[in-house]
């Protein structure tokens, strides 16, 4: 990213994130490449002479950095995996062949035929570049030669398409992922390729755009650089994209061109890498190895002392290379003896012929054997994977100055980005980790420590235009003047908005507003074609009320909308002044009617089951107790039931019903009173397809979409008439459609709301409402400040500056005291607001009836034991059952009350020791004739039953004696009476 730092030289700072090959030039190879390692044609590096010879070529770029890194840890690996080895003898010995390609691709192809018609090698280790691999692969396919390379990094050179090829280095494509995990960590939305104009880098373009692209991650340009770029032509491609939004570069060179690049980028103010590459672990081997090598390269090239004398990957990959090669070669079965190239019967004189070679006899069981190695090399775990090298483990590197890389994280497939390479770090849904809070600190463009955001304002210089609609009406959102000294001011709620949102941004977004005129006009006659001069480049944005529909989508790209809408109908109203007989009926809902109705009738059926056998009032005729039963319920309707309730149950009854009837009453009364008083408004048209059958004229607002909206629904255009003004609306309204006015109009909600606010009580939005995204600001496709401002809208609306915003443009509403839509309407009350209630009701009867059955049945369980014999049925035992409950509760206080007052004796003035002989009944026939039914038994007559009633009680809810023993003294009674009688002498 760049970043101005030097503000008086317009120098700026870019942040580099580039492929591990970029950065093993940056941290490896500094500012020498000079001396050359001279080998003969047929030079070989000398081995211990016990066992077979295993002739080996090794074909490099003598005088680059790679080829002499690779030849010294070759020659190295050799004879480390000989001299450590437990065992005394060894079956083979490596002989190296080497050979210098001389940066050709056709001296590596010149040399591996040399190598295996001539030398007949038997396998071979190289070429340093991709180009010179993908043609020294096809002479090894031909001849079954196993050729392997620890530096071919193209993705192009597949082992799965040439059967002799392994590669024991790194694939360009595996580092693809962990470069698009950090772009995604820091959220940069555009990235631009900069990498070599060769077949190396070529072809991992296409993967680094794809897996870009998987991440919503756009290339907007591409920098593409000769591979023997001059600096001028550098300086050229970096002071070019110094003019451009994008600030994040992915630099993709081979190492002569990528030491250029930094250079140059570092003389015009470029500075700091943030780049990847191959995890290699720590160890003592890795240690000891580095400083040996260090040594041994000194000897051979003592002019790069301090300059390119560190041990790079490649070096660590060549070791392993020729280490697993040997490995392979001691775990073959043929004998090399014995065994070498099939040539062709017609030998030819060329030596250089390809059709000479001939075919290894041992390559297939050597191939297979390179294929199955694993040991812990150098590099970490040695393993082939389809005969490349497993590579899944990158690290994250930040590089500062001279002072090389520091590492700041590590990036895995399984876990994502994480600080350490043992650490797991996934988020939520449980992928892979892309946080920038996983990775330690990075040092940025201008020694800071904050990310940057991977794009800035063009050098040039360049203010942002942004377009703006023209409008005579409605201009509470958008107003265009001009001041005093004859510049365009813009005003509004949508400008409001957009100000609102660039204020908070991060940095800092000059803009100047432009009124659009189309064709010379003093309005805007298009919304759709104010927004489409953002696609021909000739506004950078579009601001005001831009409604975000999907036309408008295919040729720009929206913000997230800062204001909702919906476009829906508005209409005149009309008083309702017809009077309705019926209305007293229309506070409630049916459903609401009927459930109290329901509660009514359950009530009385509940008092009258509780008091039926206690109460007096509640007894006699069946009318007479159907009727006492539904007057008691529903006058509680006024509160006027003189009847009273004796048992505590029904007194808890009572009181829970009267409070829910309180409650209803009310709300009634209230409801039918706001029916009754306020004056109810009605629209004139409620559906739209009356308009479209009868052909009415209808509005819309001049310029909108809504008009095409209007011809889909069905409308014919001679029926749809533009206005720009709630003047012209209201004047339309009163015209009608027969004298060329209107009779409804479409818009979006906010303008309508405008309308109903500055004219009250006169207009109402009805029918339904057709969803629209709302209002958002327009920007070209791909636009980096979309993602920002977007982000800006949603911290304004959540915050208080929406608030203040909104309430400027609520002002026209304080206008009308009333509500913007004037429909006034009473709804009936429904149930939903008063189940409750009932439900409280219902437990409550429910309950009083379970606690009077168990009371009731366990008073007369000795009557219904006598019952229980094998020849009573049921139903037989239910008329039983209801016998007993029509019968008076004697044993109820209020009865014992009632006799008592008739004997003229309290509770105290009846002995209990009093003979029942000498006890007198104190009623007479008539009052003992209640009911003289065969199921009602005989009044007790003897006063000890009386006093055992007294003294009994069962049911905690009731003050009375089971009727069992009642009806048992009475009849012990009845026989002692009887008995008297009979010894009296006649």
């Amino acid at each position: 990213m760049i970043e101005s730092i030097h503000p008086h030289h317009r120098k700026h700072v870019f942040s580099l994130i580039f492929s591990w090959l970029s950065i093993l030039v940056l941290f490896l190879m500094r500012n020498d490449h000079h001396g050359i390692l001279v080998m003969g044609q047929n030079t070989t590096i000398p081995v211990p002479k016990d066992g077979e010879e295993f002739k080996v070529g090794v074909i490099l770029d003598s005088d680059t950095l790679l080829g002499k890194t690779g030849l010294i840890s070759i020659s190295m690996a050799i004879s480390d995996f000989y001299a450590s080895s437990t065992t005394t003898s060894h079956k083979r010995r490596l002989v190296l062949h080497i050979r210098d390609s001389n940066r050709d691709v056709v001296g590596a192809a010149s040399a591996a035929i040399d190598l295996m018609k001539n030398v007949g090698v038997q396998a071979i280790i190289g070429p340093a570049t991709s180009s010179q691999t993908d043609f020294t692969v096809q002479l090894g396919n031909k001849a079954r030669v196993p050729i392997i390379s620890f530096s071919a990094t193209s993705p192009f050179i597949s082992p799965n398409q040439n059967s002799y090829f392994i590669r024991t280095g790194g694939n360009d494509s595996s580092q693809v992922k962990a470069i698009a995990a950090i772009v995604k960590a820091f959220g940069w939305r555009e990235v631009v390729l900069l990498y070599e104009d060769t077949e190396f880098g070529n072809r991992v373009v296409p993967y680094l755009t794809d897996g870009l692209q998987e991440i919503n991650t756009r290339v907007p340009y591409r920098s593409v650089l000769p591979q023997l770029a001059t600096d001028d032509q550098i300086d050229k491609e970096l002071y070019k994209l110094m003019t451009m939004q994008t600030r994040v570069f992915v630099v993709h060179a081979t190492p002569s061109l990528g030491i250029s690049i930094f250079q140059r980028a570092k003389m015009i103010g470029m500075m700091r890498v943030l780049g990847v590459r191959p995890y290699v672990p720590r160890s003592k081997k890795l240690d000891t190895f580095r400083a040996k090598w260090r040594k041994k390269f000194l000897e051979e090239y003592p002019d790069t002392e301090g300059k390119s004398d560190d041990l790079n990957i490649y070096g660590i990959w060549a070791y392993d290379t020729a280490w697993a090669l040997a490995t392979a070669v001691e775990k073959l079965k043929m004998s090399t003896n014995s065994t070498g190239f099939l040539k062709p019967r017609v030998e030819l004189k060329n030596k250089g012929d390809i059709t000479t070679i001939g075919v290894s006899q041992i390559g297939q069981e050597l191939l297979q054997q390179l294929s199955n190695v694993q040991f812990r090399g150098l590099s970490g775990e040695f393993r082939l994977s389809n005969r490349q090298l497993h590579l899944d483990v990158f690290q994250i590197l930040n590089v500062v100055g001279h002072h090389g890389g520091r590492e700041v994280g590590i990036w895995t497939p399984d876990n994502g980005i994480a600080r350490d390479i043992g650490s797991s770090k996934t988020d939520a849904s449980g992928t892979s980790s892309t946080s920038k809070a996983n990775l330690r600190h990075i040092i940025w463009p201008g020694e800071s420590i904050n990310a940057p955001k991977g794009w800035v304002l063009p050098t040039n210089g360049k203010r942002l235009r942004i377009g703006v609609p023209v409008k005579d009406g409605f201009s509470d959102f958008v107003k265009v003047g001009r001041n005093t000294t004859n510049l365009t001011e813009v005003h509004g709620f949508c400008i409001d908005v957009f100000d609102a949102v660039m204020r908070i941004l991060p940095y800092a977004v000059p803009y100047d507003f432009f009124a659009f005129l189309e064709h010379g006009d003093t309005v805007t006659s298009s919304y759709n074609e104010l927004v489409y001069q953002v696609y021909t480049q000739n506004y950078d944005a579009v601001v005001g009320d831009i409604t975000i529909i999907a036309n408008r989508s295919q040729y720009v790209e929206f913000t997230l909308p800062f204001s909702e809408s919906g476009v829906t109908m508005m209409v005149p109203v009309k008083k309702n002044e017809r009077t309705n007989a019926w209305i007293f009926l229309k506070p409630l809902q049916m459903e609401l009617w009927l459930t109290s109705a329901a509660f009514f009738v359950l009530t009385g059926v509940v008092i009258w089951v509780l008091e039926h056998r206690i109460n007096d009032e509640f007894r006699g005729p069946v009318s007479h107790q159907i009727g006492t039963m539904f007057w008691f319920s529903f006058s509680t309707l006024v509160f006027a039931h003189k009847e009273r309730v004796m048992s505590n149950l029904s007194r808890f009854v009572v009181i829970i019903w009267v409070f829910v009837v309180l409650i209803l009453t009310s709300s009634y009364t209230a409801s039918l009173t706001s029916l009754l008083t306020v004056n109810l408004l009605e629209p004139t048209f409620t559906d739209v397809d009356v308009l479209i059958k009868n052909n009415y004229n209808v509005g819309y607002q001049e310029g909108s979409f809504v008009f095409e909206m209007l011809k889909q629904k069905g409308f014919r255009v001679s029926n749809l008439h533009a206005f720009s003004s709630p003047a012209e609306f209201d004047e339309a309204f009163t015209k009608g459609s027969d004298n060329g006015g209107i009779v409804a109009a479409f818009d979006e909600k906010p303008y309508l709301k405008l309308i109903l606010a500055q004219y009250c009580n006169k207009y109402m939005m009805v029918g339904p409402t057709y969803k629209t995204a709302g209002f958002g600001f327009a920007f070209p496709i791909g636009s980096p400040l979309v993602h920002d401002i977007s982000r800006a809208i949603l911290e304004v609306t959540e915050g208080d500056e929406m608030t203040k915003i909104e309430a400027k443009l609520g002002d026209l509403s304080k206008k009308c005291p009333v509500d913007v839509n004037p429909m006034t309407t009473s709804s009936s009350l429904t149930l939903d607001s008063f189940w409750g209630l009932f439900l409280i009701a219902g437990v409550s009867s429910t309950l009083a009836i379970v606690i009077f059955l168990i009371c009731f049945l366990r008073e007369h369980q000795n009557s219904f034991s006598r019952t229980n014999d094998s020849d009573t049925s049921i139903w037989q035992r239910v008329i039983h059952l209801a016998r007993h409950f029509d019968h008076k509760d004697l044993s109820s206080h209020t009865f014992r009350k009632a006799y008592e007052v008739r004997d003229g004796h309290s509770n105290d003035d009846i002995s209990p020791g009093a003979s029942p002989s000498t006890f007198t009944l104190p009623y007479t026939p008539r009052d003992i004739s209640v009911d003289t039914s065969p199921s009602i038994f005989t009044m007790p007559n003897s006063p000890d039953i009386l006093n055992q009633a007294r003294g009994t009680t069962f049911c905690p809810w009731e003050d009375h004696t089971t009727s069992s023993e009642i009806e048992d003294g009475a009849n012990s009674s009845n026989q002692e009476m009887s008995t008297t009688e009979e010894s009296k002498p006649t």
